[in-house]
């Protein structure tokens, strides 16, 4: 249970702000949301779509936290305009379910996630993803 590292944290989380979810089995102090009780409790009927679709495309979709490569490591904002442009990419270039696409990315790059697993999924690709890095094989 890694919520324990965590937990020592909490007053200054929410000092700053942040709101922090967990996902397995409680009891978890106030203020931290269960995602599990949240999803135990969530219809199976669809929502209409003015309910989640975005008042601007610009606005943040997701945030993919970045390993620190120029800096500290932090939360980089993807915005839903540009989720939408991942998973529209293969098709732009003339991608189709019937192709596979070999995944050299890890899946926690944001290209990894977005064009390998948004981007298949939004043509119904099947793609291939390495179980290491086999850059001189790839390029090879």
């Amino acid at each position: 249970d890694l919520f324990g590292s965590v937990e020592p944290l909490l007053p200054s989380l929410r000092e700053d702000g942040v709101a922090v979810w967990v996902l397995g089995a409680g009891p978890y102090p106030e203020g931290v949301v269960a995602l599990q009780e949240l999803l135990d409790a969530a219809s199976e009927e669809l929502q209409p779509e003015e309910v989640w679709e975005p008042e601007d495309m610009n606005d943040t979709c997701l945030y993919i936290f970045t390993s620190g490569t120029t800096g500290l490591p932090k939360a980089a904002r993807v915005s839903h305009l540009k989720a939408i442009m991942c998973l529209s990419f293969y098709e732009l270039v003339g991608a189709s379910s019937k192709d596979v696409v070999y995944l050299a990315l890890p899946l926690y790059h944001m290209a990894g996630s977005l064009l390998g697993i948004v981007g298949c999924l939004g043509i119904g690709e099947r793609r291939w993803a390495s179980r290491g890095c086999f850059w001189g094989v790839f390029w090879g």
